[in-house]
């Protein structure tokens, strides 16, 4: 081998040594009764590539009314079509989209963001892939076009993670944004026996593989803006963010069947400081948002919710596991035809709190449980009764009106005897039956 070979080769082969430690899934249980696998399970490998010499050109591009950044010089344009992309929905893109990320993440030195666009008129296939940072300035990843990842497990290259789709890890100060689609073609997933309904007479299969992939995990990622997105038919969750900072979710429209399994619209984890406003999340048999262990700081406002699972904290303490949970607030918004309205849910011999919580101006059109905390969350029918729970204080219900399923009554507290809710506090509620007197 003579030394232009050996360099090459030491330029793919580090990026993906150096990334390939780094990312563990950690899925919260669904109300089906399948567990989703832990941290411990996952062996994900980066998948980011290394640029050839020279690269393709940044074009100039605008991005504001004048075309530059205010200060006479172009922003950066990376049109993943010059990288190699065809957008013609068959072909793969994953290396041209790789490449152009490479490309705008190393370009430095631009007052303004780099650009990578996936334009308007295209359908990209891109595989199971990590897009790693830091870069050298703030990223604009502009999604015109439509993004879909292949079309179900069959389709999926036997050496690429099943647990996730798109996933941006260590990154700084980016944007997702734009008028396209991203497809997640989650039908093939949801119909895998393990799929809750999916085994012999309506049960499960949980000894089968029952993998399926995340649509967009942003993992250990601060100063992040995800906005004006429509995403679909994600296979499971269709945003994750895990150990974030500084997050900004905005004008999205989620979209799943009613009968979609697991396909949460937002989940959080370990995540702070985020605020979700303005969005339409119909994501089927899941929490329209989820709130994990570690987040703090969270403010949705604005949310057309369900059909869905509603909006809900936890699972929280599985395993006699710890999880704090504070100051979180929604607002201003609506669920509608769903199981749950707004929910917290722990598991007994877990520890921690859930304090500092505030629902105010919420309206309910059909939901079935409007009103819920359970201390006493269970997946089976034979969990044990235990002492220690996590925690559940200050609780502000205010201004809660509406409508609910009659099958269940509006309101529920299952609160643990030996660590009791404590600071309740019901002001304006009127929830109606759907139906009857």
């Amino acid at each position: 081998m003579d030394s232009s070979q050996i360099i090459r080769s030491l330029l793919i082969v580090f990026p993906v040594l150096s990334s390939s430690f780094f990312l563990a899934v950690t899925d919260k249980s669904n109300h089906h009764g399948h567990m989703k696998k832990h941290a411990s399970q996952s062996h994900l490998i980066s998948h980011v590539s290394a640029s050839p010499s020279p690269a393709p050109e940044a074009a100039p591009g605008p991005s504001s009314g004048d075309g530059s950044d205010g200060q006479g010089q172009p922003i950066g344009v990376f049109d993943v079509r010059k990288f190699g992309a065809a957008g013609d929905g068959s072909t793969d893109d994953t290396d041209a989209f790789k490449l152009a990320w490479d490309t705008a993440c190393r370009a430095g030195g631009r007052p303004a963001a780099s650009t990578i666009l996936a334009p308007r008129g295209h359908s990209f296939m891109i595989q199971s892939t990590i897009f790693t940072g830091p870069c050298k300035s703030s990223i604009v990843f502009q999604i015109d076009g439509t993004i879909m990842p292949p079309d179900g497990p069959e389709s999926w290259p036997m050496n690429k993670s099943k647990r996730q789709w798109l996933v941006f890890y260590r990154v700084n100060g980016m944007s997702m944004q734009g008028g396209g689609l991203i497809d997640g073609k989650g039908q093939k997933w949801w119909n895998l026996p393990c799929k809750p309904h999916k085994g012999v007479n309506g049960t499960t299969m949980p000894s089968s593989p029952c993998d399926s992939p995340v649509a967009l995990r942003f993992f250990m990622s601060n100063n992040l803006t995800v906005q004006g997105l429509k995403i679909k038919d994600s296979p499971q969750f269709h945003f994750r963010f895990d150990g974030c900072q500084n997050v900004r979710v905005q004008s999205l429209t989620i979209k799943s069947p009613a009968l979609s399994p697991n396909t949460d619209g937002i989940h959080i984890e370990n995540t702070n400081n985020i605020e979700i406003y303005d969005s339409l999340i119909s994501n089927g048999s899941d929490d329209c948002v989820s709130i994990g262990a570690g987040c703090y700081n969270v403010d949705i406002r604005n949310i057309t919710c369900g059909p869905s699972h509603g909006i809900s904290i936890g699972s929280l303490g599985i395993h006699n596991s710890r999880a704090c949970v504070s100051n979180i607030t929604v607002s201003d918004s609506k669920i509608k035809h769903s199981d749950n309205g707004l929910r917290i849910k722990t598991w007994q011999g877990g520890s921690g709190a859930v304090s500092k919580v505030t629902f105010d101006n919420i309206h309910m059109d059909t939901v079935r449980n409007p009103i819920i905390i359970d201390q006493y969350y269970c997946l089976t029918k034979s969990c044990a009764n235990q002492t220690s729970a996590v925690y559940v204080s200050d609780v502000v219900y205010s201004n809660i009106k509406g409508t609910y399923d009659v099958r269940s009554p509006p309101m529920h507290f299952g609160c643990s005897d030996s660590v009791p809710c404590t600071n309740l506090t019901l002001s304006d509620v009127e929830l109606l039956p759907t139906q009857g007197d």
